[in-house]
């Protein structure tokens, strides 16, 4: 069955052999998971879900029983406050912004201490010139870049000491850079340090691809907020679109506002028969986030065999499902995309090629044959053409799946 993509044999070996030495890893996720999945069981349990809560709403969405169990199950997963989990998120591209528009006021200063956040925020930002940016409506910000993969400790307390900043963003996943992903362990730490200068500043975090890769999330460490998508690791390839902002009480209920209407928040907002797939996709989300991590390992420990360049190793502690191929050619990084493509389940016929994409400067290779338009806990690779020209790999609904799809993809790159 291995060679219906004709694999080479050399491989087939490969795969074999980079299986037998990831077997330890492999088993640290696996724990991971069980632990994850019990989480999951006991707010299910807790929160009383019943087949009740399958029900949709239409229209205002009022009095919608699942929606508002599923916030509640979400609270417990996420070890928060409060959280509000809605389809009308159309990305985690317009959760982040909801958010940043429902906690930041004019004259306000929003300080990014993991550099410039991902492309698509850009505008939304103002870091590129839009007439709707945040900083069109006079609100400032600032950046501070890491330092060898670390914060920069002393940059950043003299700007919390010499400015007085509203909001702390730190993005985890490393976008379309070079560096590392943030290490809940390298959260907790900050986050403390902050406190330590500032009790009052918001701190939120981007969370997106990171749920479920370590033990805990990160308002169990301190953060105000989180942010993150369900189309990535909490839909578990099920949730069709959506996304959620959990944290403090105060703030999910300024989000609410601005998500929908100034007094009527949450309150407002029909599920359209999505419940059922909410609640199923969080069931799954450990057991696929654990797949998509063995993927990642197993196409980082066969690429640095080959000679390519590789971050994370496949042995190094990790923050989110993402890995980087470092190429240092177009060609290259183009037909491991293309490979991928090949191996997906829909669209598998098509080539993609690169081409101009809304919120990016570059162009932009893109391989995702999903069932859900854009999902990247389907297995996904894309990058963008600039050097070192990086494939950015994530997902896989299954390791078996993925399996296949790296191997393919490395099949047409040789």
């Amino acid at each position: 069955m291995e060679n219906i993509f004709n694999f080479k044999n050399e491989i087939i070996d490969l795969c074999k052999e980079a299986e037998v030495n990831c077997a330890a890893e492999f088993t640290k996720i696996d724990k991971i998971c069980q632990l994850n999945s019990l989480k999951v069981l006991t707010a299910f349990h807790e929160n009383r879900v019943s087949e009740i809560h399958f029900n949709s709403t239409t229209g205002y969405g009022y009095n919608d029983m699942g929606r508002d169990v599923i916030e509640k199950v979400f609270v417990k997963v996420l070890g928060c406050e409060d959280a509000l989990v809605r389809s009308q998120f159309i990305s985690g591209t317009h959760a982040l912004t909801i958010a940043l528009f429902a906690f930041l006021r004019p004259g306000d200063i929003m300080l990014s201490i993991t550099g410039k956040p991902y492309d698509t925020l850009d505008e939304v930002i103002g870091i590129r010139e839009n007439s709707s940016s945040l900083k069109s409506y006079g609100i400032e910000y600032e950046q501070v870049d890491l330092m060898n993969n670390e914060f920069d400790y002393e940059s950043i307390k003299k700007i919390l000491i010499s400015k007085k900043i509203k909001l702390i963003e730190i993005q985890r996943s490393k976008g379309y850079s070079t560096r590392k992903s943030i290490t809940l362990d390298q959260l907790e730490t900050i986050i403390k340090f902050i406190r330590s200068i500032d009790k009052e500043v918001i701190i939120m975090i981007d969370n997106c691809y990171c749920e479920f890769v370590d033990m805990k999330e990160p308002c169990e460490v301190g953060a105000d907020v989180v942010v993150g998508s369900l189309i990535k690791n909490l839909g578990g390839g099920i949730a069709p679109n959506g996304a959620y902002i959990a944290g403090r009480h105060d703030l999910v209920e300024l989000a609410a506002e601005r998500l929908t209407v100034p007094g009527e928040g949450r309150e407002v907002g029909p599920t359209l028969g999505m419940n059922k797939m909410l609640l199923q996709g969080l069931f799954f989300a450990p057991q696929v986030v654990a797949s998509s991590l063995k993927t990642a390992i197993l196409s980082s420990y066969m690429l640095e065999r080959l000679g390519y360049l590789v971050e994370p190793r496949y042995d190094e502690k990790r923050a989110d499902i993402v890995q980087n191929i470092i190429f240092n050619n177009e060609e290259k990084l183009i037909k491991y995309c293309q490979g991928i493509q090949e191996a997906s389940p829909i669209d598998s016929f098509v080539t993609p090629d690169p081409s101009e994409m809304p919120g990016y400067e570059d162009k932009v290779i893109m391989a995702s044959g999903s069932f859900t338009q854009g999902s990247s806990i389907e297995l996904s690779c894309d990058g963008p053409l600039r050097s070192p020209y990086i494939a950015y790999q994530q997902g896989s609904l299954s390791y078996e799946y993925g399996k296949l799809g790296v191997m393919n993809a490395i099949n047409k790159l040789l």
